[in-house]
């Protein structure tokens, strides 16, 4: 499909990869329904995004409230028309601890959005996107969906349910006009640890110093094309590329590389 003219709803758009995503998706004429649970990081991306002269609508909302989410397929509907693609890009990491020592409430929280989250917002959409001539469905998962961060394993767990429920979705609309795309991003040059409640976790130094990290500007380039092309699938950043590759080919040996560059970080 083509972006320009579409609704496209963006979660987690106050900032990082969400903000560049709807920056992007700006330029390129498509309509923004931006989506986040923080007020004045959403007010900072829909002015950058207005200072471009493009058509966007914020919408404050946890995409873990269940009964919020029911409702915003009609919200965007009576503000801007309704929803042609739906991006589920917010996430959260987990405080870098082993499972001894993460709280249930942390690993229900993980859990929460970056799986719970994107399945109501997917049920949301999906009966109108059925009704449509074209329509998308992003899902953004991560490396850690296929090569295990200690210190990470829940979230890692949450990517991984997102991964397959997005690959059976696919396949469930395969004889549909619903696209769906599932993205793998390896390191990301983005604050996702603060936007985690994890302001005093420096992961994202450590990570660069290590392994060469991708411009969100890039990531998001290459996620819209995605959409525009219709891939199933597609890995950013040379890291998920050669994880993508070496966890199948030897998953013990790929395990072990990744613990000896993340073990610093653990508590």
């Amino acid at each position: 499909m083509k972006i320009s003219g579409k609704v496209v709803v963006v979660t987690g758009a106050g900032n990082g990869m969400g903000r560049e995503l709807t920056l992007q998706l700006i330029k390129k004429g498509a309509k923004v329904a931006a989506v986040d649970m923080r007020a004045e990081t959403l007010s900072e991306t829909k002015n950058l995004a207005s200072a471009q002269g493009g058509e966007i609508e914020t919408f404050v909302l946890d995409i873990s409230d269940a009964s919020k989410v029911q409702d915003l397929p009609k919200e965007i509907e009576n503000k801007m028309g309704s929803a042609d693609v739906l991006i589920n890009n917010a996430g959260i990491i987990q405080p870098f601890v082993r499972i001894n020592d993460l709280t249930l409430e942390q690993a229900q929280k993980v859990m929460d959005v970056n799986f719970t989250g994107p399945l109501m917002l997917t049920k949301a959409f999906l009966p109108g996107f059925l009704k449509k001539s074209e329509a998308h469905i992003l899902n953004v998962s991560s490396m850690g969906a296929y090569a295990p961060v200690p210190g990470q394993s829940v979230y890692g767990a949450s990517k991984a349910a997102l991964k397959l429920f997005t690959e059976g979705l696919r396949s469930e609309l395969l004889d549909t006009n619903v696209g769906v795309t599932i993205v793998f991003p390896g390191a990301i040059e983005t604050n996702i640890a603060a936007n985690s409640g994890l302001a005093n976790l420096n992961i994202d130094s450590a990570q660069s110093s290590k392994i060469k990290m991708t411009s969100a500007p890039v990531a998001a380039s290459l996620m819209i094309d995605a959409i525009e092309k219709n891939k199933p699938r597609i890995t950013i950043g040379k890291d998920a590329k050669t994880m993508d590759l070496l966890s199948r080919l030897s998953p013990i040996y790929a395990a072990k590389l990744i613990y000896k560059q993340m073990k610093e970080l653990l508590k």
